[in-house]
């Protein structure tokens, strides 16, 4: 099992408490009452904090924490911001990746969308209540069910969850209200002292502080904000304040209790900031994401980077923005600001010409320094040998930046077709590597828009090809076909023979996924041809690499394993360490294929270290899961279960499904060889399961066949019979007459479990005729003997019984299988005295 160093972990999440919290003490006894490990009945540790914008539901949240550790009751927080209210609200799969990330996953380790990242997160949980651990879950500002319902922990661990919609079916609901009066005071009062402990102006003027109040519409937001005014301005009074805020009209819309605003508190926030503030607070309404890094909000504000960090201080002090508390050196706002700030620009925009000019090219910056430096980090992405920016160190430096600014960059993409189109092209890379596919089918989406929408013909074959890609890694097939024709077709019409070449491999690539395997070959050598007529030695190999592919599916093991070592030669004159890596375990599926098993270990191991120097976690899932394969077939049992398990592992890690799949079905193989009869049904039912959520017909009936062989280990010979026959049509569906003989086989050795010894003798001659037409005599050599014993069972002729075995021997000698053959001539001996 390969080992992970241990990673820190981020489990004190709550923020300290603000001074000024005052009250709540009912809303508090409700989830306290939830949170309780000995509160009666077995329900989910669960609250639900529901209410409208700045009722202070978050704050709520992190009391009630607070308070809970204090009991006692956990032994960790974990706290993640849904931002269910911002226009590009946080996924589940998002916050997952927060959360996994402060439970100590590494990074690379994160499994993109889907379900091995929800599983890895309640493994991650149930392994800390075994160790006798205790989290409390905090999701805060969540707008829908879906995005809470991934993060439900499991066991004994508890959650706060807050929402201004009530979330039904979650957990115990509370609706958060207002604050009462006097708690409202209390807590103007409080931020006054917190600023100045001398302050006395509610003492001295209760009854302004009371209309102070009032006028916040008792919202603990919007009282904060007014009492930061109060606190820049000493010598105001209470009454004056009150009066100021009176006068104002409306509020944000749709946050409005009929005759107060809460804009009001906005505005005259705004107005205490100097021309330079306000003028940032309007411009970072701009960004598309969730939040800004300073080097960002200097492009928009067109400032020098250390102005405009100093700017962004003050604009945090008034509270009219925050640090992001998770990365140092990035900002973001509170919902009912940004949505301020949003209405602040548009009316600037307004007064006329010049300011509108102003804020869309300050606009038009912010979009190309995400375009520009994407670009520039895409380079350190790109094949070796090829130019590479400077503006990123390194590949690590340049994921970091992408990581960073994933969501804004998704964002930028939605704005304008150009950066649709140009982040289209420079994140595919990128997301490819971290495996976010939905992502990337996304941006690849928005770019071959983009090129319909500018009348860009010299991209669309290229955004066609990208987009196919991506569709086939969400195993979508046949719109990857399409695509793939499309972008063909239109390098021809355009003469560029090169990327016509990588149409023509990604085609192929996709013919072989639905199992047009001789189109596919045709489709690879016409590949090589191109690449071979434009001198692109990168492009030969990964030509060469597929093609053997393609070569091993027809059965052609020879020709296959010369193509692979062809790429794994080329890859290394390339310097590519990753397409090595690649060629070396396809190299090893066809040494396997040959049964030259210890050369094919050799290979899977080779290629499971090449994608550790890469950081290449789906890489070495895939090689893990081939390495099992090869110790399965050397009998290395114990061996091939930690591989398998490894694999496993591994693709859980990456979100990838139908690679769980696939080291499910192995390892469910392995099991059955130890013995392991109950724990084997178990895999393979798991793997035929997960086949089925990916649609694969193909890799259901492979997990049908196996289940079949372990019912029949259990002496369970009608579902085998069952399972059997389910595969034969499964295969016959999907045009592969290889495995459905192989059905055919296990089905006669169930039949003659049964007694039905006709039915299984009729099976395994279909069976035997099948292989022997593939040339598949090794396998044809397991089909006679199987039809061989099947004969004895029935009572048959001793001199058929020979012939069988006679037949078996035959076939296993063919393809250098002595110790085979060798079994089944002493067979053809036994029947020999038997028949004496």
């Amino acid at each position: 099992m390969q080992q992970y160093a241990p990673v820190p972990t981020a489990l004190d999440a709550l923020p300290a408490l603000p001074q000024e919290f005052t009250g709540r003490a009912d809303d508090l006894a409700f989830i306290l009452g939830v949170l309780d490990p000995e509160r009666p009945g077995d329900g989910p540790a669960v609250a639900v904090l529901s209410g409208w914008g700045g009722v202070g539901k978050t704050t709520l949240a992190y009391a009630a924490g607070h308070a809970a550790q204090r009991r006692g009751w956990f032994t960790g927080v974990l706290l993640v911001d849904l931002r269910g209210y911002d226009p590009h609200p946080a996924q589940a799969e998002d916050a997952l990746e927060a959360l996994l990330r402060s439970l100590g996953v590494r990074p690379e380790h994160l499994p993109p969308p889907g379900a091995g990242r929800e599983v890895l997160y309640r493994s991650q949980l149930n392994a800390r209540e075994a160790a006798g651990e205790r989290l409390l879950v905090v999701a805060d500002n969540a707008s829908a069910l879906v995005q809470v319902q991934p993060l439900l922990p499991p066991g004994l661990h508890g959650m706060i969850v807050t929402s201004r919609d009530a979330l039904a079916g979650l957990g115990r609901m509370r609706t958060v209200n207002r604050l009462q009066p006097e708690d409202a005071v209390a807590l103007l009062q409080a931020a006054l002292k917190k600023n100045d402990p001398d302050d006395v102006r509610v003492e001295e003027d209760p009854g302004a502080a009371e209309r102070v109040v009032l006028a916040c519409g008792f919202l603990p937001l919007a009282l904060q904000i007014t009492a930061a005014l109060l606190a820049q301005d000493p010598g105001q009074p209470l009454a004056e304040r009150a009066d100021a805020l009176s006068q104002v009209e409306g509020v944000l819309d749709g946050l409005s209790d009929g005759h107060r605003s809460l804009r009001a508190m906005f505005d005259q926030s705004l107005e205490r900031l100097s021309p330079q503030e306000q003028d940032l607070f309007r411009l970072l309404s701009l960004n598309p994401g969730p939040d800004i890094a300073t080097p960002a909000a200097a492009v928009l504000s067109g400032q020098p980077q250390a102005a405009t960090e100093r700017l962004l201080g003050r604009l945090a002090a008034s509270h009219l923005i925050e640090r992001n508390p998770a990365a140092r050196g990035r900002w973001q706002m509170h919902d009912l600001l940004r949505a301020y700030a949003n209405e602040q620009a548009e009316a600037f925009k307004a007064r006329g010409r010049d300011p509108r000019r102003r804020y869309e090219q300050a606009h038009t910056r912010l979009i190309a320094y995400y375009t520009e430096h994407a670009a520039a980090a895409d380079t350190h992405f790109h094949p070796p040998g090829s130019v590479v920016s400077s503006r990123f160190g390194d590949r690590e430096q340049a994921l970091g930046w992408f990581d960073a600014e994933r969501e804004n960059l998704i964002a930028t993409a939605h704005t304008t077709p150009q950066a649709g189109l140009d982040l289209g092209f420079a994140l595919g890379r990128y997301l490819d590597w971290r495996r976010r596919l939905h992502d990337l089918v996304t941006v690849r989406s928005l770019a071959l828009d983009a090129c319909r929408t500018l009348n860009d013909t010299s991209n669309e074959a290229g955004a066609w090809n990208n987009l196919g890609a991506t569709l086939r890694e969400v195993r979508r097939f046949d719109e990857a076909l399409h695509a793939h024709e499309t972008a063909r077709t239109l390098f021809q019409q355009t003469g560029d023979t090169h990327d016509e070449a990588t149409a023509w491999n990604n085609l192929g690539a996709t013919l072989r996924k639905v199992r047009r395997f001789d189109e596919a070959l045709h489709a690879h050598e016409t590949a090589r041809t191109l690449f071979q007529q434009t001198g692109d030695t990168h492009g030969q190999a990964t030509a060469w690499n597929n093609l053997g592919g393609a070569l091993k599916e027809l059965r052609r093991f020879d020709e296959a394993l010369h193509a692979h070592e062809t790429a794994r030669t080329l890859y290394q004159q390339t310097g590519d360490t990753h397409g090595q890596a690649t060629a070396w375990n396809n190299l090893g599926g066809a040494l396997r294929a040959l049964r030259r098993f210890d050369e094919g270990l050799h290979a899977h191991e080779t290629a499971r270290t090449l994608y550790q120097q890469t950081g290449d976690t789906h890489g070495q899932a895939t090689a893990w899961n081939n390495l099992g394969n090869a110790l399965q077939e050397l009998r290395r049992y114990d061996d091939a279960l930690n591989a398998h398990e490894t694999a496993r592992t591994l693709h859980q890690q990456t979100g990838d499904t139908h690679g769980q799949a696939t080291a499910w079905n192995n390892l469910g193989n392995t099991l059955k060889e130890l013995r392991r009869y109950d724990d084997a049904l178990n895999a393979h039912e798991t793997a035929r399961t997960l086949h089925q959520q990916t649609g694969d017909t193909h890799g259901q009936a492979t997990a049908w066949n196996n289940l079949g062989l372990t019912l029949q280990e259990l002496r369970r010979y009608d579902d085998a019979l069952n399972a059997h026959e389910t595969a034969r049509t499964l295969f016959q569906q999907t045009g592969d007459t290889h495995s459905e003989a192989t059905a055919w086989n296990n089905l006669g050795t169930a039949y003659r479990g049964l007694g039905r010894f006709e039915k299984a003798v009729a099976a395994s001659e279909q069976a035997v005729a099948m292989l022997v037409e593939a040339e598949d005599w090794f396998r044809a050599g397991e089909g006679w003997g199987e039809l061989a014993v099947t004969l004895t069972a029935a009572g048959a002729d001793p001199g058929q019984v020979r012939d069988a075995w006679n037949e078996s021997a035959a076939a296993y000698a063919r393809v250098g299988a002595d110790e085979e053959a060798a079994a089944s001539r002493a067979h053809t001996d036994s029947s020999e005295i038997l028949e004496e």
